[in-house]
């Protein structure tokens, strides 16, 4: 997904409203008893995701944030696209540790756009202006309010500046550090060790032209993938058969590979060649040599950058591939 630029004053407005983050944030590390609002949108703007039914699902998965209502001065607002259940809401808030569910229920707020439509929870609620006025009025002190969305796009950024307060993540300014080309450039820039291959590719002929390139660099190389930059569990891979083609710089080989990429081998299954050629174009994407061994690991890190700047670890994980 591409993000359109922002206007200068919205992006300065913006940017104001981030500062707030930074008092805000001190004041929840120490636990305190000072008031705050927590506006929760788990908005989801992944295309993969489908259904209605699926992003409703998802949407909840947030739902562990009512564990924030332990503090007793924290107002909790959960936006979700269709009503939550009851039970699910009485089991949350039947966790709190020393809260009477009824005390926390009272600083729990469910408003809904009632719309189970698969779109992104955020453009149901940006079309609703009365929505976002209640939304608005449940907010005490914006001073002391923060929005809490799944993943940040302008969507999540136009929404906190409708409601006028500051959004608990990264300003989609920064996405394309994010994608697959991004992060590749990253790695090139830093001397990190990555696969051989190209990135901020868009087209057919792009694709075939980095493909050759990398085949005159190591010849032996049998297969590659194609990523596109977003994608969600390897949804947006394809893998690419380079054995028997014509040597490189043969005559032949622009034909050939043309031929294999008809051929590739989608991750996600029901797609077309067509179709996913049209997502290259939009999103632009990534081809890298496919890595081939004995034994496969995968490890990863978890890490986020708080308000204040510092750099907290959050998990690890550690893969064995097949």
């Amino acid at each position: 997904m591409l993000e359109p630029k922002v206007a200068a004053e919205s992006q300065d407005h913006f940017d104001r409203l981030q500062k707030k983050l930074v008092p805000l944030w001190k004041s929840i590390e120490r636990f305190n008893q000072d008031p705050q609002t927590i506006v929760v949108v788990p908005s989801i703007s992944i295309e993969a995701i489908g259904a209605g039914a699926v992003m409703q699902a998802y949407e909840e998965r947030f739902l562990f944030l009512l564990l924030l209502l332990r503090q007793p001065s924290a107002r909790l607002i959960y936006v979700t696209s269709r009503a939550i259940l009851p039970s699910i809401i009485d089991y949350y808030l039947a966790l709190l540790p020393g809260i009477i569910p009824s005390h926390a229920r009272r600083r729990l707020f469910l408003p809904s756009p009632l719309d189970g439509s698969a779109r992104p929870l955020s453009d149901k609620l940006l079309e609703r202006p009365r929505l976002i006025e209640q939304i608005r009025s449940l907010i005490i002190d914006p001073d002391r309010a923060h929005l809490v969305p799944f993943n940040t796009t302008r969507r999540e950024k136009e929404l906190a500046l409708r409601l006028g307060i500051p959004m608990y993540g990264a300003d989609p300014k920064f996405f394309p550090l994010g994608t697959k080309s991004g992060c590749r450039k990253l790695f090139q820039d830093e001397d990190v060790a990555h696969p051989l291959g190209q990135e901020n590719l868009g087209s057919e002929d792009t694709l075939i032209e980095a493909i050759m390139e990398m085949r005159a660099s190591k010849p032996p190389i049998k297969q590659v993938l194609v990523k596109l930059n977003e994608g969600v569990s390897g949804e947006g891979n394809a893998l690419v058969d380079l054995a028997n083609l014509p040597a490189p710089g043969d005559s032949k080989e622009r034909s050939a590979l043309k031929d294999r990429l008809r051929s590739m081998q989608f991750e996600l299954k029901g797609i077309t060649y067509d179709s996913y050629m049209e997502k290259l174009k939009e999103r632009k994407g990534i081809v890298e040599e496919r890595i081939a061994g004995e034994e496969f690991r995968s490890p990863s890190v978890q890490l986020r950058v708080t308000p204040l700047g510092a750099v907290e670890l959050l998990s690890t994980h550690d893969q064995l591939l097949g």
